[in-house]
């Protein structure tokens, strides 16, 4: 054996690296973050946005609309939530989505699987729809299709996403609880 030519690990930077690598490693991983947290600000803010103007869109057009009387009349169920907390939970929900869609992103899944950011963007798009098509043309057959459209596309996004990043299906999991409520207070507005 040879145990007389063995040397010791130096673990001391001066030995081992300068101060100048030291440095520039911190600054690439500085870089990264600041990167990870500006891409995490446009998943988020993006979709967001658009779920807050199509709110405002549809409230700007609505005041002639028979969902709304309903919802501001006596002629609602009990169960009925107010407005304002449907336009508070829509955006919530489109947070999720966002900080889903932004997980599935940073972990590689839309460039592994293009099916992926396909059905991101054909919730959103239902998503975005649904509110002006609602409440503020009234047409709840059509927004009862897009319920329908946003489920599934949530669904399949639970799906897709839960193989790239397991905590991506649990984030989805209550947008899909809201969904469905969306879902019967729509048939519930169908039906008045």
């Amino acid at each position: 054996m040879d145990s007389a030519n063995l040397k010791q690990r130096l673990t001391t930077p001066d030995q081992s690296t300068s101060e100048h690598e030291i440095k520039t490693k911190k600054d690439k991983r500085m870089i990264m973050a600041k990167r990870g947290l500006r891409s995490l600000i446009i998943a988020v803010s993006f979709p967001l946005s658009i779920n807050l103007l199509s709110i405002y869109i549809s409230s700007s057009f609505s005041s002639s609309n028979h969902n709304n009387k309903i919802m501001f009349g006596s002629k609602k169920p009990f169960w009925f939530p107010p407005l304002w907390a449907l336009h508070l939970i829509c955006p919530a929900s489109s947070f999720l989505m966002g900080l889903s869609a932004w997980m599935v992103w940073a972990d590689g899944g839309f460039h592994r699987n293009p099916t992926a950011l396909l059905l991101y963007l054909l919730q959103l798009l239902f998503t975005v729809l649904w509110d002006p098509v609602v409440f503020g043309v009234g047409a709840t057959s059509f927004g009862l299709m897009l319920c329908f459209g946003i489920f599934g596309s949530m669904f399949g996004c639970m799906l897709v996403f839960g193989k790239v990043n397991s905590v991506t299906r649990d984030l989805i999991k209550p947008c899909l609880a809201w969904i469905a409520f969306l879902f019967i207070v729509n048939l519930k507005l169908l039906f008045i």
